[in-house]
């Protein structure tokens, strides 16, 4: 039997293009400031079924009564602050879509429409903090994002394939 979190590991660096998949992601570096990835990762069900599917249309346009309700769902991470955090970023998405065609159209514009590649000799070297990811984090902020600093977007980034780590001597 694999573990609630395996599907994470098995997609991370994978390249997405998928809006639902990316509000997944970025509600997983939300929850995960703070835990391991693995509590957070564990929890896809449970975002999924409190947030419509990752759907976040729907999900903007909750009211703090959902966020009351979210927050007393036994299986969920409890956090008010987050599960907030997670409707700010859906109702930044959607914002968004005013000067995009879709969450993804603007991610991958920053990098160019082509994954940004960095090579490590060894696993030691590589960074939980990216410039690149530091850039996109301060436009997301800007944008109305919240919980996405630089380690978070940049670790969000990672798991969406946008930006990528090779280790030569990985052991």
């Amino acid at each position: 039997m694999t573990s609630k979190s395996q599907w994470y590991s098995d997609r991370w660096g994978k390249p997405t293009h998928d809006d639902r998949e990316l509000f997944l992601l970025l509600t997983i570096g939300v929850f995960q400031a703070g835990l391991s990835w693995q509590a957070a990762a564990s929890k896809k069900e449970v975002f999924e079924r409190n947030f419509c599917g990752m759907d976040f249309r729907q999900v903007a346009a909750f009211f703090p009564e959902d966020i009351e309700k979210i927050a007393k769902d036994p299986e969920m991470i409890r956090n008010p602050r987050k599960i907030k955090a997670v409707v700010q970023n859906a109702r930044a998405i959607v914002t968004l879509l005013k000067d995009y065609d879709s969450f993804a159209d603007y991610l991958w514009d920053f990098v160019g429409g082509v994954p940004v590649i960095h090579e490590y000799e060894l696993a030691e070297e590589v960074p939980n903090i990216l410039p690149e990811a530091t850039v996109i984090a301060k436009d997301m902020k800007k944008r109305g994002f919240t919980f996405v600093g630089p380690i978070v977007t940049c670790m969000f980034l990672k798991a969406a394939g946008i930006m990528q780590d090779r280790v030569w001597n990985a052991e």
